[in-house]
């Protein structure tokens, strides 16, 4: 997983609310095992038409989003049922994270274990990014800052253990093996 330390990009706005996670990714996408390959899945029933055309309205397929890394959502994101599905086609797709006034508790759980960094913010930052898409801003993880282009630094929250594996590019698993010399030590001081 690459680490997140700061994030520059311009954005790619989805204002609607109520995003769950089966418009992020359709039911059907969910017989793979692998991340790979999951990103053209990303928002299907709502980027492509029934035979597979991209619809050129859609604001993933317009020539502006290509290589944008960070979504501004609308209020209540990734809602739904536990799909970790969700951020693995978010992730594929290039986003390393997602903006929002309010992101589902579930979902954000998987973002976090995933790489992907859900960024909460006050309803008139938000209110700033959708009216201007393609707004080129930074996200700081070390200060926990998001900052505009009229130098405005806004703080969001983070848990702290999901900040530290995000800035060191581990998920808890690489974290749990960054802890085996402690380990070790400790079941030969006990016998073990």
């Amino acid at each position: 997983m690459e680490p997140i330390k700061t994030l520059r990009s311009t954005t790619v706005v989805m204002p609607s609310t109520n995003i769950d996670t089966d418009q992020i990714i359709p039911a059907r996408y969910l017989t793979v095992t692998t991340k790979t390959g999951l990103g053209k899945a990303l928002f299907a029933d709502l980027r492509y038409a029934a035979d597979g055309t991209p619809k050129p309205d859609f604001v993933l397929n317009r020539a502006e989003a290509a290589g944008s890394r960070i979504l501004v959502a609308g209020h209540n994101f990734g809602c739904g049922s536990s799909r970790e599905h969700a951020p693995w086609a978010l992730v594929d797709h290039g986003f390393r994270a997602v903006v929002s006034t309010a992101i589902a508790d579930i979902f954000k759980t998987n973002a976090l274990k995933n790489g992907l960094l859900p960024v909460i913010v006050d309803p008139a930052t938000h209110r700033w990014l959708v009216e201007h898409p393609g707004a080129e801003v930074a996200i700081d993880l070390e200060s926990t800052e998001l900052a505009l282009p009229d130098g405005r630094r806004v703080a969001f929250p983070i848990d702290r253990f999901a900040r530290h594996c995000l800035l060191n590019g581990i998920d808890e698993l690489g974290y749990l093996r960054g802890q085996l010399p402690a380990i070790e030590r400790y079941e030969a001081a006990h016998g073990r």
